[in-house]
């Protein structure tokens, strides 16, 4: 039987086709609908079931239709700031809410951070320094001289960061694991197809 995966359509198009390319070339079927939590699903009996009566009535599938029908998700995030962003950042509250809802519906939540970072576990984070501690700007003092100075002072450190993803794993049940974003097509389906345990 031929595998489908459903990308959820929240996700920006010509952002993912090195995913696109890896299920295409492995005789992946894809579709994308909006998805309550999580970028990818497999499609199963009772997704495809949400899928058909909704086209047979005329209309399309919205979010919550698909509450009940999944027990695996993987949310992929494009690097290593986006997932600071979401844990650290101003879209804290966002991420956490999906995280409980996942969680309240006993979806197996995995976030997926492709990074060209070399980090492969939380634990590298321990040691991965953020760029962005490095980065520099001009500024004028008040006296007129031109100086350099750092244009990130508070900048999230990587012990920093992985201490806040081992507290949402152990309070939310969400997994968090990375990959290089060549490798991101393998991984979803490798965990798609760990589906139901």
């Amino acid at each position: 039987m031929t595998m489908i995966v459903i990308e959820d359509k929240g996700q920006q198009d010509k952002k993912h086709e090195l995913k696109h390319i890896y299920f295409e070339s492995h005789g992946i079927y894809w579709e994308r609908y909006p998805l309550p939590c999580g970028d990818y699903i497999l499609c199963t009996e009772a997704v495809m079931d949400v899928i058909k009566r909704k086209q047979k009535r005329g209309i399309e599938p919205k979010k919550m239709d698909f509450l009940g029908t999944y027990s695996t998700c993987i949310d992929t995030k494009k690097d290593i700031q986006e997932i600071i962003s979401n844990i650290c950042g101003k879209e804290h509250a966002r991420f956490r809410d999906e995280c409980i809802l996942a969680k309240n519906n006993d979806i197996r939540l995995f976030i997926l951070i492709e990074n060209e970072d070399g980090v492969k576990t939380i634990e590298d984070l321990q040691t991965w320094d953020n760029p962005r501690l490095h980065m520099q700007k001009w500024i004028t003092t008040p006296s007129g001289e031109r100086k350099r100075v750092l244009k990130y002072l508070t900048a999230t450190k990587g012990i920093s960061l992985a201490k806040a993803m081992r507290t949402m794993q152990e309070k939310y049940g969400v997994e968090f694991l990375f990959c290089r974003p060549e490798e991101s097509g393998k991984r979803i389906v490798e965990l798609l197809k760990l589906k139901e345990v």
